[in-house]
């Protein structure tokens, strides 16, 4: 795990709703801070900051539902071996 990573995307969530509070396993999803457009943002937020691309298969909630979980997701794409 990245603590730049994570601080980035804290950095990113703290525009949209306070995260000082929140710890890095807290269910942003379950807390109510994001919805369906939000999402979204997340997504396009997440491919942009990292210089990664998101598919279909991981868009699972259980990739961006929590600053660990997104920072995990993010380190495994990172790290994953680019197709020819």
């Amino acid at each position: 795990m990245s603590t730049d990573n994570k601080a980035r995307i804290a950095d990113y969530l703290s525009r949209f709703f306070p995260v000082q509070d929140l710890k890095d396993e807290d269910d942003i999803f379950e807390l109510g801070f994001v919805s369906s457009m939000f999402a979204m943002q997340l997504v396009s937020f997440v491919e942009h900051e990292f210089g990664i691309t998101i598919e279909n298969e991981d868009l699972e909630l259980e990739h961006f539902r929590s600053i660990s979980a997104l920072d995990a997701f993010v380190s495994r794409k990172l790290s994953a071996p680019v197709p020819h």
